[in-house]
């Protein structure tokens, strides 16, 4: 698999910049890819070095509009931590 296919897109939200620090990062990626393939696709798009992936899966949520009922997309979230050092600049920006 393409290592652009499995990275979706990066979650952006408080609780994941106060992560940064941390030297975690967060993403969305391909619901079928493993823990390795994510990391060989962070090590390879940002040039860094993996040391360790944490997945979860989102599941998704009911939602009502007047009298319809539906449920948003279900999707996987990766948390991938970096060698001491190692940054990536994409993060950085919107500080």
């Amino acid at each position: 698999m393409d290592a652009r296919s499995v990275i979706i897109r990066p979650i952006i939200s408080e609780k994941s910049y106060a992560q940064i620090e941390n030297n975690r990062y967060t993403f969305e990626v391909d619901k079928h890819c493993s823990k390795p393939q994510i990391a060989d696709a962070v090590a390879e798009v940002f040039k860094v070095t993996v040391t360790r992936v944490n997945t979860m899966n989102v599941s998704g949520k009911t939602r009502r509009l007047r009298t319809s009922q539906g449920v948003t997309r279900a999707w996987k979230k990766a948390i991938v931590t970096l060698k001491e050092g190692d940054k990536i600049e994409f993060f950085e920006g919107g500080r």
